[in-house]
C-alpha cells in the first residue's frame, strides 16, 4: 500500500523526510531544475517544482503538498507495464500507467468511458473485451500477457476521438426534452487564498446556498429532476462524496455552483471548469462543452469578467461519471463582484444563464438559439 499523508500539508520552509520523497518524485519527473544544499528542505526550488506540477496536472497551483497533490504525485510514477492492473471496488486503481490502458484501448475501438486514470468497472470491461479479441484469457486483469497484445497491437493504432463521436451520439439520443433528465446541483464555498474570515464564509454560503437554489427551482420548472448535494448548514462533504452522491442519483449533469476568493482584491470575474488531463491530452468532450456554454451564457448576460473555461483534475469533476462542470461566478474578495452576488436580481440572472446552458446542451444546432438571447419562458418554444 502507498503511504500517502493524510492531514500534513507541506510548504516551503518545511523540513522531513516527505520533503525528501517529495523531492525524489519530482526530480524523476525532470521538474526539479537544481540540486538542492539539503534535500530534506522545502526550498524556493522544490516550491517552483510543485506549482509546475500542479498546473501540469490540473490541479490549484498553490505550491502546497496537500493529500490531493500527493495522491496525483504518487500516480505520476506508474508506466504502463509497472504493476499488474485489475479492478478492485472500493479501492480503485489509479496511476499514468492506467491513463496510458485506457488511451490504448479507446485507440483500438474499446470502450473504456472517460480516460480518468482510474481502473474502474467501465475499464475492467474494456480489458476484457480485448482480451476476448486476442485469445488471451478474459480476467479483466492487464498483467503480462495483455500488456505484450497490446504492445504488439499498438503500430496498428490510429488516432481520433471515437470519446467524443460517442458523446455527440449521447447527446443526440438524449433528445432536447428537459423533462426526464437529472441533474445534481452542488453548492460549494470555494477555499480562499486569503485567510477569509468566519463572517465572509458565512456570507459565501448565504450567497451560493441561495443560488444554488434559484438553479434548482428553474430546472424543476422545466421538467428536470433536480437534487442538490448539500442544504445550507448542513455538513460540509469533500468532493469525492458529493461525486459519488451525484453518481448514486444517475444524474445527466452535475453544476457545482462556488464563489472564489483571493488576496489580490483585483482578482475578478466568471470562470467555468470541466474534467481534463492536459499532461495526457485527454479531458470530458461532454463536459468541455457544457462549461463552455455556461461560461458564454453568463458572460453574455452579465458584465463579469470573461475568464473563460479551463480543463482541471479536481476530484468532483474526476469522480463524476456524468458531464460536470464547476463555475465560478465572481470574487466575493473583489468590491465590485460582490455587490453584484449579494444583488437577488443578479442571482437570478445567473441561474436563468445555468438553465439555459442545460437546454442548449441538447438542442441540434437546427433549433439551438444564439449565446444570450434564449429565455427560460422560452424554452419549451424551441423544442420540436
Amino acid at each position: 500500500m502507498t503511504h500517502q499523508p493524510s492531514a500534513p500539508v507541506y510548504a516551503r520552509g518545511d523540513r522531513g523526510t516527505a520533503v525528501s520523497a517529495i523531492r525524489s518524485r519530482l526530480t524523476r519527473l525532470g521538474l526539479v531544475d537544481t540540486d538542492p544544499v539539503d534535500p530534506d528542505v522545502f526550498d524556493d526550488s522544490l516550491d517552483r517544482a510543485v506549482r509546475a506540477f500542479q498546473q501540469q496536472r490540473g490541479l490549484s497551483v498553490d505550491g502546497l503538498v496537500g493529500p490531493t497533490t500527493y495522491r496525483v504525485l504518487d500516480e505520476a510514477r506508474w508506466r504502463l507495464g509497472d504493476r499488474v492492473l485489475t479492478y478492485a471496488p472500493g479501492s480503485v486503481v489509479a496511476g499514468d500507467d492506467v491513463v496510458a490502458l485506457q488511451q490504448r484501448l479507446l485507440d483500438l475501438g474499446f470502450k473504456v468511458g472517460r480516460v480518468d486514470g482510474r481502473f474502474g468497472h467501465r475499464t475492467e470491461l474494456a480489458v476484457r473485451e480485448f482480451q476476448r479479441n486476442v485469445a488471451v484469457p478474459a480476467d479483466g486483469t492487464c498483467g503480462p500477457a495483455t500488456l505484450k497484445s497490446l504492445t504488439r497491437l499498438a503500430p496498428m493504432v490510429r488516432g481520433g476521438r471515437p470519446n467524443a463521436l460517442r458523446t455527440e451520439e449521447r447527446l443526440r439520443t438524449a433528445g432536447p426534452q428537459l423533462s426526464g433528465k437529472v441533474v445534481v446541483v452542488d453548492p460549494c464555498v470555494a477555499r480562499t487564498t486569503d485567510p477569509a474570515s468566519a463572517e465572509r464564509a458565512d456570507e459565501a454560503e448565504r450567497i451560493i446556498s441561495d443560488l444554488a437554489g434559484r438553479v434548482e427551482g428553474r430546472l424543476v420548472a422545466t421538467g428536470v429532476e433536480a437534487f442538490l448535494t448539500k442544504q445550507r448548514g448542513a455538513e460540509a462533504k469533500s468532493e469525492v462524496e458529493r461525486a459519488e452522491f451525484a453518481n448514486r442519483t444517475n444524474a445527466h449533469l452535475c453544476i457545482s455552483l462556488q464563489v472564489d476568493g483571493s488576496a489580490n482584491a483585483g482578482a475578478a470575474g466568471c470562470s467555468t471548469y470541466f474534467f481534463g488531463l492536459d499532461s495526457h491530452g485527454t479531458r470530458s468532450f461532454a463536459g468541455e462543452r457544457f462549461a463552455g456554454l455556461v461560461q458564454r451564457e453568463i458572460v453574455a448576460r452579465t458584465d463579469l469578467v470573461d475568464l473563460r473555461s479551463h480543463a482541471k483534475n479536481w476530484d468532483l469533476l474526476r469522480h463524476t461519471r456524468m458531464p460536470a462542470v464547476r463555475i465560478d461566478v465572481g470574487y466575493l474578495t473583489n468590491p465590485g463582484d460582490a455587490a453584484r452576488l449579494r444583488d437577488a436580481d443578479f442571482r437570478d440572472v445567473v441561474a436563468e444563464a445555468v438553465v439555459v446552458a442545460v437546454q442548449r446542451m441538447y438542442l441540434s444546432p437546427e433549433t439551438d438559439a444564439r449565446t444570450g438571447v434564449l429565455q427560460l419562458d422560452q424554452l419549451r418554444a424551441v423544442l420540436p
